[in-house]
């Protein structure tokens, strides 16, 4: 028993899923003593690389319903950090805009989310992690692919 442990211990995507895991949790406890969740982090942070997203364009990216985007919206712009703008061709969108005061927010985020890093890659030399980010970026394009990919049936081969 002691060596199918082992292997268990080992296996790949156990071990995506538990650091991603252990690595959200860590991140909603640093949120949280910001006053804030991880999904608002999240879309400051998308905001500030892309502004003007559409409320429907931020759920699609953050994996939530648009009600959930709404209510998390409605909190930052009520806290002063997000401005909701008329789209100039579609009424019924609203795009989405940081306000000066999330700047602020944003660095204290960013610094959360490096001190994060450097915890979890204690231990992990640079050459380490240039060749996890190598094949995780080669794993996700698969991954993406996979539409294309063709499937395979039990007993398809007979």
């Amino acid at each position: 028993m002691p060596r199918m442990s082992a292997e268990f211990e080992r296996d790949m995507f156990l071990l995506i899923h538990d650091v991603a895991r252990l690595t959200r949790v860590e991140a909603d406890r640093r949120a949280r003593r910001m006053g804030m969740t991880r999904a608002q982090w999240g879309i400051i942070r998308r905001l500030a690389s892309q502004p003007g997203r559409s409320q429907k364009e931020l759920a699609d990216i953050l994996e939530v319903e648009p009600i959930t985007v709404a209510r998390m919206l409605d909190r930052l712009e009520a806290a002063g950090m997000v401005e909701r703008r008329a789209d100039g061709q579609d009424r019924r969108i609203w795009r989405l805009h940081l306000l000066p005061p999330a700047m602020k927010v944003l660095k204290d985020i960013n610094d959360e989310l490096q001190a994060l890093a450097d915890f979890i890659g204690t231990g992990v030399t640079p050459e380490q992690r240039e060749v996890m980010v190598n094949g995780l970026l080669r794993m996700k394009a698969n991954v993406l692919s996979i539409e294309n990919a063709p499937v395979i049936t039990q007993g398809a081969a007979d």
